[in-house]
C-alpha cells in the first residue's frame, strides 16, 4: 500500500485512482482482443501490515461461514467479523496461453500510473540518487493547469504501462508472475 506525505497527496490520489483503474481495465481488454493470451480477473484480500496469520485465517473462515450460515447465525458472525481487521479488495489479472500463466496485480499497475517512480515491491517511491524510501509522489503531469485530470495524458500513460506488460509476456514454456516495473 502506498505511503502518502500528507492529506493533499491522498486527495489528489483519490482524484486519479478510479479513472486510472477504469482505463487500466479498458486497455487490458483492448490488448487481450489482439493477443493470443486469455485473461481472467480475481478479487484477492489485501491486508494491512501487522495483521497476524491467525487473524487473517479467522476472518476468512468467518466470511466463508457467513455465505452459508442460517439466518439465526448471521448476526453473531457479523459481530465477530466487526471485531477483526478487514482486508481491502485487491485485483489480480491472470493471463493464460497454452501451458503458460502470468499473474499481474492490477492495483500495483494503477499505482504506477498515478505515482512517480513507484516501487511495486515496497509500495513507496525511491529517490533516484539515494537509497532512502520516500512517500509516493503524485504524477502531476496527469493534471492540467486548472488542477483537473488530464484525460489524454492519463490515457497515454495507462496505455504505455499495459503495452509494456504484454510485451514482457513469455514466448516459451514458463510460468511466473510479472512484477510491475
Amino acid at each position: 500500500m502506498p505511503k502518502f506525505r500528507d492529506m493533499s497527496s491522498w486527495q489528489r490520489a483519490e482524484q486519479l485512482m478510479q479513472p486510472a483503474f477504469i482505463r487500466l481495465i479498458d486497455n487490458v481488454r483492448k490488448q487481450l482482443d489482439e493477443s493470443t493470451w486469455k485473461g481472467s480477473y480475481e478479487e484477492v484480500p489485501v491486508w494491512s501490515e501487522g495483521i497476524s496469520d491467525a487473524d487473517k485465517a479467522q476472518v476468512m473462515q468467518l466470511q466463508e461461514r457467513l455465505k452459508t450460515a442460517p439466518a439465526e447465525e448471521v448476526d453473531g458472525i457479523e459481530r465477530s467479523l466487526a471485531q477483526l481487521p478487514t482486508p481491502y479488495p485487491g485485483y489480480h489479472l491472470t493471463l493464460k496461453h497454452q501451458d503458460q500463466q502470468v499473474s499481474v496485480d492490477l492495483w500495483q499497475l494503477c499505482y504506477q500510473i498515478c505515482f512517480q517512480n513507484y516501487d511495486a515491491d515496497s509500495g513507496t517511491a525511491h529517490a533516484s540518487s539515494q537509497t532512502e524510501t520516500l512517500p509516493v509522489e503524485i504524477d502531476s503531469s496527469l493534471f492540467d493547469e486548472t488542477g483537473d485530470v488530464d484525460w489524454n495524458r492519463l490515457d497515454e500513460k495507462t496505455q504505455q504501462i499495459v503495452e509494456r506488460i504484454f510485451a514482457a509476456l513469455p514466448d516459451r514454456d514458463s510460468n511466473g508472475t510479472i512484477a510491475p516495473e
